[in-house]
């Protein structure tokens, strides 16, 4: 009995040490989830304001819609016309320049890993690596595997100029409502808003001194092929806003993980300070 007091005073002696150890095992990872689940968190508002407000995608469709007189034997009631812009031949090479711009930067991407493996010592750089490693995870796991393999394929969401509204022929439906008539590669969400919005993330790529520099034109540029697809009438400015934020959330997924692996390993080094 005396063995086993003993033991209980030496436990509770020790608890507080424990508990400070675990504690500072556990702040790191709850701090680095904190950006992440705060974009997550808004992403879903988001998703919930354009869902119970469906008039605001239809404002801004009709915004860049054109209505023409139908053809003669047209269904009563039904609604003709186009969206101008998609017709604009400029505005057309602007956009298929933007759309291989993510891949373009991609090969980029890969291009500076590769070189950076090259370097063996002290020329070899870390930061580079995690950097560009994480970039290249969240290009396949948002705008490829998230947006374009999953979510376009599900969301059975038509396009604006599919629906009945704009000419087409299938039923309107709000963001988030899978039920559409849509069968595949769908509107919901924009695959190049989620690769222009991947373009964002790479700001952290860049020297620091030229980071506020060129963010403002990156930013800008990022937004243009959003734009035109809502102008086109492929997506609705749910689409979009949704697409583009989703890299950002992913990105941020990916960086966070990484940091707590990081930070895991140097916990568990006999020499970490």
């Amino acid at each position: 009995m005396d063995r086993i007091m003993q033991g209980l005073a030496v436990a509770l002696r020790q608890m507080p040490v424990r508990l400070r150890q675990t504690g500072a095992y556990l702040r790191p990872a709850t701090r680095n989830w904190g950006l992440s689940a705060t974009l997550l968190a808004i992403w879903c508002v988001l998703l919930a304001i354009f869902h119970f407000f469906p008039a605001i995608d239809l404002d801004t469709a009709h915004h860049f819609f054109t209505a023409t007189a139908c053809p003669a034997g047209s269904a009563i009631g039904r609604i003709c016309g186009h969206f101008a812009d998609a017709g604009d031949t400029s505005l057309v090479v602007i956009r298929k320049c933007l759309f291989i711009l993510p891949v373009v930067v991609g090969v980029a991407v890969v291009l500076r890993l590769l070189g950076n493996f090259g370097h063996h010592g002290a020329t070899y750089c870390r930061e580079t690596t995690r950097q560009c490693s994480i970039a290249l995870l969240a290009l396949v796991a948002g705008p490829y595997l998230t947006v374009n393999l999953f979510l376009k394929q599900i969301s059975h969401r038509p396009r604006p100029y599919q629906t009945d509204l704009f000419g087409g022929l299938h039923p309107f439906k709000a963001a988030g409502d899978f039920t559409g008539a849509c069968v595949g590669n769908c509107s919901f969400i924009s695959g190049e808003a989620a690769g222009s919005g991947w373009l964002v993330c790479l700001v952290v790529l860049l020297p620091k001194p030229l980071r506020l520099i060129l963010a403002p034109p990156i930013i800008v540029l990022s937004l243009i092929s959003p734009a035109l697809r809502v102008g086109f009438g492929g997506h609705y400015v749910s689409d979009v806003v949704l697409g583009w934020l989703s890299s950002i959330v992913i990105y941020a997924l990916i960086a966070e993980c990484f940091e707590m692996s990081q930070s895991r390993r140097k916990r568990s080094s006999p020499t970490a300070l």
